[in-house]
């Protein structure tokens, strides 16, 4: 039976930005099945990540964050992070000897599915995949529409790891719905029997005529007593005409 072991170092600090306090998280994810991960996160959320097959930093925060890149795409701050990953062999080698018959711990991902705007019909939007409490970090992810594998428009972004040791990870694709299709996100797992999958189908919600057929009665019920008013006022005007007569 094959053992994993996956290590996770972290260092934190806090900077200030203007007058709020922001918690600054640097992760190093050593792994015997995997890739090192080295990312830094911003208040929970991820800043950036290496990528050593580029040799640079990803940044992965909206747009409408204001970080300034050049303070951490320097050739120095991307050395540390290849010593971080050179240095995981020797850490997961450590933490294997300690126990030389460590258990197989698996934990298996819970899946939930959900757009990511409101859903109109042939609007462009975006289907989530969101992956969660799994361990070890890794899975393999694969969409669907009504049964034909889909690749174009799909996003795997990194793994996170949660307060429980335990990892998360989304996956998105980008799709107009249409009626009648059927969208399916499938995970596999080493802690899984079998795939796991979640289907989604769009719903749209039609515009009721409610509104309209209570404004037209509500037109005619007001336009039949102006009438009926009208006539009213000049019958009783008649008649006083009658009687000063």
């Amino acid at each position: 039976m094959k053992h994993s072991a996956v290590i996770i170092l972290t260092l934190h600090s806090f900077c200030t930005f203007t007058q709020a306090i922001h918690e600054v998280t640097t992760v190093v994810a050593c792994s015997n099945i995997n890739n090192t991960v080295v990312q830094t996160e911003l208040d929970g959320d991820e800043l950036l990540y290496a990528d050593f097959d580029k040799d640079y930093f990803v940044f992965t925060l909206p747009s409408f964050v204001q970080i300034d890149p050049s303070s951490y795409s320097d050739v120095t701050s991307f050395n540390n992070a290849k010593k971080g990953r050179k240095a995981c062999p020797a850490i997961v080698a450590l933490a294997t000897a300690e126990e030389k018959h460590p258990p197989e711990e698996k934990d298996p991902p819970e899946t939930i599915i959900y757009p990511a705007e409101e859903v109109e019909l042939g609007v462009e939007n975006t289907l989530v995949c969101f992956v969660n409490h799994f361990y070890p970090p890794y899975i393999e992810v694969t969409w669907t529409k009504n049964g034909v594998p889909v690749k174009e428009g799909v996003t795997l972004g990194q793994y996170y790891p949660n307060d429980d040791q335990t990892f998360h990870q989304i996956c998105s694709l980008t799709f107009t719905p249409n009626k009648g299709d059927v969208y399916s996100c499938t995970v596999e797992h080493l802690a899984l029997e079998r795939p796991l999958s979640r289907t989604w189908e769009p719903e749209f919600s039609e515009r009721s005529p409610g509104p309209d057929i209570f404004c037209a009665v509500g037109l005619v019920y007001a336009f039949f007593g102006i009438a009926i008013g009208t006539f009213l006022f000049v019958k009783a005007y008649h008649l006083r005409q009658l009687r000063i007569i």
